[in-house]
């Protein structure tokens, strides 16, 4: 198609929003006069999935898993009311009658491993996850897929005690009823990329059913291009009895400690970029879209991949190079967790039903929901980004791979200051694949971003220097 020498002007220069890193002009190679979608709004499906999130189906869930009794690893699995086979086995029902009532597309199935003796396994024990898998409707998109995860196991103050009461409330079934309300209420939902919900067990063994998963996943080569672990997002009270319903942590891992350096962490590294890893990306989108959704309610990134001394079911995902993410409450109250039920004077000890806060869970959840929605509806994250340096100028050219959705309508640029956490400025430059923007690369960060016809945006690439 030809153009007017007065659309390719206004096309040619654009005029970016004023932010932190100051307004920059823009100029692009134009192959589509395609019109610019509003990014910023909220969209009606996803407004619709908040709205489902019910804090009384997931009281409901936390409820039933508790009263299986105990859910440790090696727990009964042949009691239909007690132990951990109890449980697996009432997750898939629930799983299975969620995709039922929403049209029978949601694919459901026990995922397992024979796991040997060690530390915290004193038998060969079968290790179950259970998985919920949505496919996703869009041919170009379907293969990219996002999982989210609870562990459903739970344990005492001794890691082997499969014996005993271990209600673990919190620690995990305020996660996993995170999921499975997730799943029943997106499973009525229509999404161009696929979505994986997961309970998993032995967590408190080693992480084991999600490193079985990842392990499985890396070796299949699936795109997974985010992932999101649930665990201990069940009450909104600190150990002083302090109350905090307003936010939630997310862990985002910038630089993995790695033995041998790929070597484009190593010029991510170089170029300064150590707050602009696949997890940190990751962790951006899920703070912009879940705090647009969620009112009176922030996502707190903790730029490391999870508290000290601790670990979650993200990390073996991590591990093997997948953008990962841990959600955990504001401050954790240790008397409730890896504790046997008991009292001392007028402490209560153990992981019981009355220290969960369901109307807490449910925001959290709609964060998951609203980032999980927003991702699996968007384009995929542009490829082969690269940042031109062959000219020493004080502007920015900026280089990527085209997309292949049907309904793209092109790309947005983004950029912060060196010394923000969050993209502070932002330009659609159309259906292209290169724009040079007027501001130095030397003084901000860039990023690329694919967004659709409706508005919904990808994660931002972070762009390796080409010359």
């Amino acid at each position: 198609m030809s153009l007017t020498v007065s659309q390719q002007s206004l096309l040619a220069v654009l005029l970016a929003a004023a932010g932190a890193a100051g307004a920059a002009a823009v100029t692009s190679t134009v192959t589509t006069t395609t019109a610019e979608p509003n990014a910023g709004a909220r969209q009606a499906q996803i407004d619709a999935i908040v709205r489902e999130i019910s804090p009384q189906r997931i009281q409901a869930t936390i409820d039933k898993l508790v009263s299986f009794g105990t859910r440790h690893t090696m727990s009964d699995t042949v009691s239909d009311t007690r132990g951990i086979g109890a449980a697996r086995r009432w997750i898939k029902a629930e799983f299975e009658r969620c995709g039922a009532v929403a049209g029978g597309r949601l694919q459901v199935a026990f995922d397992s491993h024979l796991h040997p003796v060690d530390r915290r396994i004193s038998r060969p024990t079968e290790i179950v996850n259970v998985v919920a898998t949505l496919p996703g409707l869009q041919a170009e998109s379907r293969e990219r897929m996002y999982v989210v995860s609870g562990h459903y196991d739970s344990r005492n103050t001794d890691e082997n005690d499969a014996v005993n009461d271990a209600p673990g409330a919190n620690d995990d079934a305020s996660g996993t009823a995170a999921v499975i309300e997730l799943a029943c209420v997106m499973a009525r939902h229509k999404f161009d990329a696929t979505l994986v919900f997961m309970a998993v067990a032995a967590e408190e063994q080693g992480l084991y059913g999600a490193a079985d998963y990842a392990e499985k996943a890396k070796q299949k080569k699936l795109n997974i291009a985010g992932m999101f672990t649930n665990d201990i997002i069940g009450s909104s009270y600190n150990e002083e009895g302090k109350r905090d319903n307003t936010q939630v942590r997310l862990f985002a891992e910038g630089i993995p400690a790695l033995k041998d350096m790929p070597d484009s962490l190593r010029t991510l590294i170089a170029t300064g970029g150590e707050n602009d890893s696949l997890p940190r990306q990751l962790a951006r989108h899920v703070k912009e879209v879940g705090e647009r959704y969620v009112d009176d309610f922030k996502v707190t990134v903790i730029t490391r991949r999870d508290r000290y001394l601790r670990g979650g079911d993200h990390a073996p995902f991590l591990d093997r190079g997948f953008a990962a993410l841990r959600f955990t409450e504001p401050a954790e109250n240790f008397n409730h967790q890896h504790q046997n039920v008991r009292k001392e004077g007028a402490l209560q000890y153990g992981d019981l039903l009355e220290f969960v806060d369901p109307a807490y869970i449910a925001q959290v959840t709609r964060i998951n929901a609203a980032a999980l929605a927003s991702l699996a509806l968007a384009p995929a994250a542009p490829q082969e980004v690269k940042l031109r340096t062959a000219k020493l100028d004080n502007r920015t050219e900026l280089t990527w791979q085209a997309n292949v959705e049907p309904d793209l309508a092109g790309y947005r640029v983004v950029w912060r200051d060196t010394t923000a956490a969050q993209w502070q400025g932002s330009q659609f430059v159309g259906k292209v694949t290169s724009a040079t923007m007027a501001l130095s690369k030397d003084n901000v960060f860039f990023g690329v971003q694919a967004v659709d016809k409706d508005g919904n945006v990808s994660v931002a690439t972070y762009p390796l220097p080409a010359r």
